[in-house]
């Protein structure tokens, strides 16, 4: 179960588990971690966890809401982010175990530029005599292939110079509603594109972290996309999702994070 661990000027106060779908913070006392501090709004922020993923979102907050130094509206917490909320932080633990266990069936990976990666591509030009902005670009393109040959292996991705692929799952495979199709999306743009993701699990990670992120989910009554992280939205068919959950349809083009893709339900 993943956890927050409240502290003010480096002093740990207390943890709160994530264990509900929704935990509210702020000023006042109805929240389920209140902060009372006039930096905090009444209703700063709320943190929704489906599975073994949690979103925060700021609810309009007067001071807004700072993740790793940075201001956002919707983010998609990863292990160790910090969460700054006037003096207070709130640190985001994902605890060993929540994630699912790797298999066969579970080849959607999260896949990142790695710093070593982008050092050691760094030295290497420059040992070749490049320039620093030349030993830079050459990094830069050195992690990206590495990306692309890991999302390769691993089956589907796609590969941008602007940061990393994303295919994550965030639950086990569990058998798909009686009557209902099974979904699936196809890329069709980038490197990879004609690969296919089947929509086995409950809830599927698309996106990349820092540019634009959303949730497919598998309801009874079908499946849905959400806009989780990302100063646009995702859209479908040429338009917007907007903030609430929006129901796919069958062959509904997407298109996030740059990579365009169709979903479709197969026979």
């Amino acid at each position: 179960m993943a956890k927050l661990i409240l502290s003010m000027d480096g002093l740990v106060l207390k943890e709160i588990p994530l264990s509900k779908e929704r935990t509210t913070i702020g000023r006042k006392p109805h929240n389920d971690i209140q902060i009372d501090n006039l930096a905090v709004s009444g209703e700063h922020a709320v943190i929704v966890t489906i599975l073994n993923d949690s979103f925060l979102e700021d609810l309009g907050s007067t001071n807004g809401t700072l993740i790793n130094g940075n201001t956002v509206k919707k983010h998609f917490l990863q292990n160790n982010d910090v969460v700054e909320l006037g003096k207070y932080k709130l640190k985001f633990i994902q605890e060993q175990g929540a994630a699912p266990a790797a298999g066969a069936a579970d080849f959607e990976k999260t896949m990142v530029l790695r710093p070593s990666a982008m050092k050691a591509a760094a030295e290497q030009a420059k040992a070749m005599g490049a320039s620093g902005a030349q030993a830079a670009q050459a990094a830069r393109q050195a992690a990206v292939q590495q990306v692309a040959a890991n999302a390769a292996a691993a089956g589907v991705a796609d590969k941008d110079n602007k940061g990393a692929a994303v295919m994550a799952a965030a639950a086990a495979a569990a058998p798909k509603p009686a009557g209902q199709p099974l979904g699936a999306i196809q890329l069709l743009s980038g490197g990879n594109a004609g690969k296919e993701l089947e929509l086995t699990k409950p809830l599927t990670t698309l996106g990349k972290p820092g540019v634009q992120v959303a949730v497919l989910t598998r309801r009874p009554q079908g499946y849905f996309i959400t806009h989780v992280e990302g100063a646009q939205q995702p859209t479908v068919n040429g338009q917007a999702i907007g903030t609430a959950p929006h129901a796919l349809k069958d062959h509904d083009l997407i298109e996030l994070a740059g990579v365009k893709m169709e979903f479709f339900l197969k026979n």
